[in-house]
């Protein structure tokens, strides 16, 4: 069905799920799960094939069962026809073409996001550069509000990710105020408990509650537990805002997290119930990452990107507040090295702002990866070009607790500067108020400790040593 001749050779593709596999550029996960294209030949073959074929094929022919996968029936199911129709004639090549035009703007692209289905959007992406990938994200809109504004034009957010390897409050609000003191944190406040116990995350969630009240900071806290410890946290009247959860492209890997559907609206209907947001109601928050499937061995034959591609359907069912990409995190044996790490980073936030999602980035990589910070500043610098919603925000981007290397304070700081990006818009005025940063949004030189700060820090530390 899919075959071509290239260079005196045939290439035979036997199904679409082969074809998007061969498609797909050069990462270490497709060659591990053995579905990689074999050379370059064989890789612009299947390109070159991909590009000839129907954006409808992708509606008839399911790369996962549907019989057996919830998340192919939720991509079925859910296909929003009214809004496909714009570009229901068109290829896969003629939707790139269509998508870097003049007629793809904002409100179009805007338009047809509910009819484009993630395997759509995973095959145009295979056959784009990285100029395409940014171009086209660029145009891409997502607003999204709880305590704040995010993804509007101009505006650059950052996840202040105060994590402690022992969960101390006092070095979890060390990192925390100095973020807040460097503008970080108006995406969210979110720290990964170093175990995912109800104690714990009850201990974090008042913490985060006492900082963001006392102050009066228009943002929002999340404690990454799994989504069930957070239920339990809820039931018991602790001050959850974020309901965290990381996600995957198909059931089973899905099943592997301990989650499915049914699971996730019961938590999101949890978290709207609550009705902690003060300007939107957008209460989930979830975590992707290219290779997370197949390192559960549920990949179900896909290749990597197409696999991460469909976890952004299961995200958008929730209305989520923030969607990040953990681009690097799980190693060299998915994503090897810095030019690997850079295509997929773009990819996944091309990816997701087509489908509608308020996409983030975690750029980093783990230290047995063959990337350092100079690729970092490169996906920083083309995510931040390319309309990215919001990175972390790490002490010295180093996190003690999950080992592995991401971006800094000072990172948001640099794209901020360069590109004339500012804060969420009541986030910063929060900061002007408070003398963090001046009129002319520059972080001032040697900024006043807040005397709330200070107290807050003795308090804690002392607490430490109870």
């Amino acid at each position: 069905m899919y075959k071509t001749t290239l260079a005196q050779l045939v290439y035979d593709f036997k199904t679409l799920r082969n074809l998007m596999a061969k498609a797909t550029p050069a990462r270490s996960g497709d060659y591990l799960a053995g579905v990689a294209a074999a050379n370059n030949l064989e890789r612009v073959a299947a390109q070159t094939v991909l590009a000839e074929v129907p954006l409808k094929r992708f509606l008839n022919e399911a790369l996962v069962p549907y019989e057996h996968d919830e998340v192919t029936r939720l991509i079925i199911d859910e296909h929003d026809n009214t809004a496909f129709a714009t570009i229901s004639h068109l290829t896969v090549g003629d939707f790139r073409n269509w998508l870097l035009s003049e007629q793809a703007t904002t409100s179009a692209l805007t338009a047809i996001a509910a009819g484009l289905t993630p395997e759509m959007v995973a095959a145009v992406s295979k056959i784009m550069r990285l100029q395409d990938l940014i171009l086209v994200a660029k145009k891409c809109r997502v607003i999204t509000r709880f305590r704040n504004t995010l993804g509007l034009e101009n505006r650059f957010s950052t996840r202040l990710q105060p994590n402690h390897p022992t969960d101390s409050p006092a070095g979890v609000a060390a990192s925390l105020v100095d973020g807040l003191l460097y503008g970080c944190g108006d995406a969210v406040i979110g720290i990964n408990p170093a175990s995912d116990n109800l104690e714990a995350t009850l201990r974090l969630l008042n913490l985060l509650s006492e900082v963001i009240e006392r102050y009066q900071i228009p943002t929002q806290a999340c404690v990454l537990a799994h989504v069930t410890t957070t239920m339990k946290a809820i039931e018991q009247g602790a001050p959850v805002d974020l309901i965290f959860q990381s996600i995957a492209g198909t059931q089973k890997a899905n099943d592997s997290f301990g989650i499915n559907l049914d699971l996730l609206n019961e938590a999101h209907h949890a978290g709207l119930q609550l009705n902690r947001g003060t300007l939107g109601n957008n209460c989930m928050y979830f975590e992707t990452g290219q290779g997370s499937a197949l390192s559960a061995n549920a990949h179900e034959g896909l290749d990597q990107q197409t696999c991460e591609t469909r976890a952004y359907a299961v995200a958008r069912k929730f209305k989520p507040l923030l969607v990040n990409t953990v681009v690097g995190f799980i190693g060299p044996e998915y994503l090897y090295d810095g030019k690997q790490i850079i295509r997929a980073g773009l990819e996944d936030h091309f990816c997701g702002k087509l489908l509608g999602l308020p996409m983030g980035c975690d750029v980093c990589y783990t230290n047995h990866a063959e990337a350092d910070q100079d690729d970092m500043d490169m996906l920083l610098t083309q995510f931040a070009v390319a309309g990215g919603t919001f990175i972390m925000g790490v002490p010295g981007a180093d996190d003690v607790m999950l080992n592995y290397q991401s971006t800094s304070f000072h990172d948001a700081l640099y794209v901020r500067q360069l590109l004339g990006l500012r804060p969420a818009p009541e986030f910063e005025q929060w900061l002007i108020q408070h003398k963090i940063f001046n009129s002319e949004n520059q972080l001032l030189q040697q900024p006043d400790m807040p005397l709330l700060f200070k107290q807050t820090l003795q308090n804690l530390g002392n607490a430490d040593h109870d």
